[in-house]
């Protein structure tokens, strides 16, 4: 079993950043950890994703502007987010892949508005 915790979500303005954390109550067995977010009315989708060799891929929509990034020390993986935009206004959360299951953070709100 694996906790993920999320923090760093908030209010920011258009061309504002932020930094999201993702704490895991455990690493073990981990394959990869990733960003996915989901805007009212709309699909969850990928944002990033590292894996356990340090592999990472976003997605289309990121066009340089987020980088993901981990500090296996602490258990934690954070998604620096700049250049944020209106669109960008979702609920953001973390999930971690270990074996055959899927884990699941509880979600924390971005909203990008002036």
């Amino acid at each position: 079993q694996v906790q993920l915790v999320e923090s760093g979500g908030g209010l920011v303005q258009p061309g504002g950043s932020l930094r999201l954390s993702c704490t895991a109550s455990t690493i073990s067995s981990i394959l990869e950890m990733g960003w996915y977010r989901q805007a009212p009315g709309k699909e969850r989708e990928l944002v990033a994703r590292v894996t356990r060799t340090g592999y990472t891929n976003y997605g289309d929509f990121v066009k340089g502007r987020f980088t993901i990034s981990r500090d296996t020390a602490e258990n934690t993986m954070y998604l620096q987010m700049n250049s944020l935009k209106s669109e960008d206004t979702a609920v953001y959360y973390c999930n971690a892949v270990q074996g055959f299951r899927i884990y699941w953070g509880q979600g924390t709100e971005v909203t990008v508005s002036s």
